[in-house]
């Protein structure tokens, strides 16, 4: 998954690639100051201090010549309002776990260099604990950091692509800010299982402790540095300035890792878990592209949910615009109440033969739509995640600038 390109000469000896993009064209700040956000993550209170004020100097001694307005550098221990900020871009530079840089991409910032430690999540049991799988977990009580730290955003994540959530799976959730108060919940019973890094989880198996990893996540990027289209002094001299710092190269040493480029790939997992769609509907056949046309051939009807505008900008021949108006959240368990869905429009034949789109994994209306035809009684339901971008870059044949059917 990890694409190391762009070499940069002189970065050798600490293990550092550069995305070589164009020179930054504006100022940084409203009086050229440099705003820096640093995240160090689910560490304990003396280890955040201390990853900050490693960062702070690497930056500052890096960045001395390149900065003539001076930086503004603040630490930060809320993940959830980190991710609000990336929407608003405050801060001209984010150094952060990986669900706050994937966020960040989506709003005009670029990912340029991280630490080499991948993370997973792990659910951890005890040994004892008849506990083997996922679904073996429903119902009992999980033990958490807290909310939007890196390991809760990734099994929030896994669950809503396995069209669950945290609350629906679980009886009760605890929450704790630091990792290692959850093995005290384990312990004394209080959690069933919790969820934790994969380098927790294995220091506890290291020190004896008797428990199990019942699932993981992929892995995803260290703590990494994402910087702002247009910010100075630009990804490349960003690059350049740390390769050439004895601070960053000391701050490599203290973690005991290497720097390594950071490209948009390396943040695919991380940035769509949560925002895109479950990866499976239950009571509707999630299908292809090639799959679409077969069934359009044997009859079957493809129900457009996007807008008016959408539809004639493009739409897969004899599809049906059938607009989904969404107001609930992009969620598994969004509120349809909030939403308007002209259910006549599908026709009276609760037999007929269905397929719900719209523009993609990440839009959620067809989703919406396809459980609210089967809760009417619709009982041949297809739900085409891909959308009209999946048919159109499969070379299949669309209309466009078409009266609405």
């Amino acid at each position: 998954m990890k694409q190391w390109t762009h070499l940069l000469l002189g970065a050798a000896a600490l293990g550092i690639a550069a995305w070589a993009g164009p020179a930054a064209a504006q100022a940084t700040g409203a009086s050229g100051t440099l705003r820096v956000l640093v995240n160090p993550g689910d560490s304990s209170e003396q280890s955040r201090v201390a990853t900050y004020t490693a960062w702070k100097g690497a930056l500052e001694q890096a960045l001395r010549k390149q900065v003539p307005g001076g930086m503004s550098i603040v630490l930060s221990n809320d993940a959830t309002a980190d991710l609000g900020s990336t929407r608003s871009g405050i801060h001209d530079v984010f150094i952060a776990p990986a669900h706050v840089v994937g966020s960040a991409m989506r709003y005009g910032y670029q990912p340029v260099v991280g630490l080499d430690k991948p993370i997973q999540a792990v659910l951890v049991a005890p040994k004892t604990s008849p506990i083997t799988t996922m679904a073996q977990a429903a119902g009992k009580r999980l033990g958490l950091p807290l909310q939007d730290s890196v390991v809760t955003y990734l099994v929030r994540g896994e669950l809503n692509a396995a069209n669950t959530t945290i609350k629906r799976h679980f009886a009760s959730v605890y929450d704790t800010r630091y990792q290692d108060a959850l093995l005290p919940c384990l312990q004394l019973r209080r959690c069933d299982l919790v969820a934790v890094e994969k380098a927790v989880f294995d220091r506890w198996v290291a020190a004896g402790e008797p428990v199990k990893a019942i699932t993981q996540s992929r892995p995803v990027p260290g703590l990494s540095v994402a910087i702002k289209d247009g910010a100075r002094p630009g990804a490349a001299a960003l690059m350049a300035a740390l390769s050439e710092s004895a601070e960053f190269a000391q701050l490599l040493r203290g973690e005991n890792t290497k720097a390594v480029a950071r490209a948009s790939d390396d943040f695919k997992y991380v940035a769509t878990l949560g925002y895109f769609t479950p990866r499976a509907l239950p009571g509707a056949d999630v299908v292809d592209a090639k799959t679409v046309a077969q069934l359009l051939q044997g009859g079957a009807t493809y129900i457009d949910t996007r807008t008016d505008a959408e539809f004639k900008a493009g739409h897969v021949p004899g599809s049906r615009l059938v607009p989904y108006h969404e107001k609930s959240a992009k969620d598994p368990d969004f509120d349809a109440a909030l939403d308007k869905f002209e259910l006549a429009k599908l026709g009276p034949d609760r037999n007929a033969e269905l397929i719900f789109a719209c523009n993609g994994a990440e839009c959620w209306k067809s989703f919406k739509a396809t459980q609210a035809a089967m809760k009417a009684g619709y009982k041949n339901v297809n739900w085409f995640r891909g959308g009209f971008p999946e048919w159109r870059s499969s070379g299949l044949k669309f209309d466009a600038a078409a009266a609405a059917q």
